[in-house]
């Protein structure tokens, strides 16, 4: 699929699906800083917009509203990720202000959130710096959501792999993620479905491809 059509189902799908002041922060408050965000940093990562929310609403720590400019939300992973341009307004902002957003900042992470921030400059001109944060992040946490599961590092490894991707995973791509020759990873491929974790899609006797059993999913999404 191409960005520009999914990016367009992606942002209608949150259109249609909002209101009153949620809707107009949709409609004014995702801009060019954030779509951008959206082209050079997730889409070449992920291919998909799964479990991303533009301009979240969160309960701000005086009662109100605040919102995000994404929010990325699976099981027990929460994090918000913020796309900061720098302009005149930064410059003049009070010192009230400037202590708003410290605290604001500050409840999110009280209320369990993981923030991440990038400058529009970062985005634009060192893309691939921010995609290695931004899989970083969502590794770690989906790793320590794998944490109960009895598998091999190996195994859980494959697992992530597989929930970051979203789709079916090939043993070529286990091959590159492990640096593993063939034989060593579809016996670690045939063990993960013998214990239930994977599903074969693709080939009889030998097969092509993989994804999640479903009962692995569910719990991350």
């Amino acid at each position: 699929m191409r960005f520009e059509e999914e990016y367009l189902k992606f942002i209608e799908a949150h259109r249609t699906r909002r209101t009153g002041e949620r809707l107009r922060r949709l409609q004014e408050g995702h801009l060019h800083a954030e779509q951008l965000f959206l082209e050079k940093v997730w889409w070449p990562l992920f291919y998909h917009f799964k479990c991303l929310h533009p301009e979240y609403e969160v309960n701000d720590f005086k009662d109100g509203k605040r919102y995000l400019d994404f929010a990325y939300i699976r099981s027990n992973v929460r994090v918000c990720f913020e796309i900061d341009g720098y302009g005149p307004h930064l410059r003049n902002i009070s010192r009230w202000q400037f202590a708003d957003q410290l605290a604001r900042q500050n409840q999110l992470v009280l209320d369990g959130w993981t923030i991440i921030r990038f400058s529009v400059d970062q985005v634009a001109d060192r893309p691939r710096q921010c995609q290695q944060v931004t899989q970083q992040v969502i590794g770690k946490l989906l790793g320590e959501e794998l944490e109960h599961l009895p598998l091999s590092y190996r195994e859980k490894e494959i697992i992530r792999f597989a929930i970051r991707k979203d789709k079916p995973i090939t043993p070529a791509d286990i091959c590159k993620l492990l640096n593993q020759c063939d034989n060593t990873v579809r016996k670690l491929l045939n063990e993960l479905v013998k214990k239930g974790k994977l599903i074969p899609v693709a080939g009889k006797q030998r097969i092509r491809s993989y994804q999640l059993n479903e009962g692995v999913r569910s719990p991350f999404c």
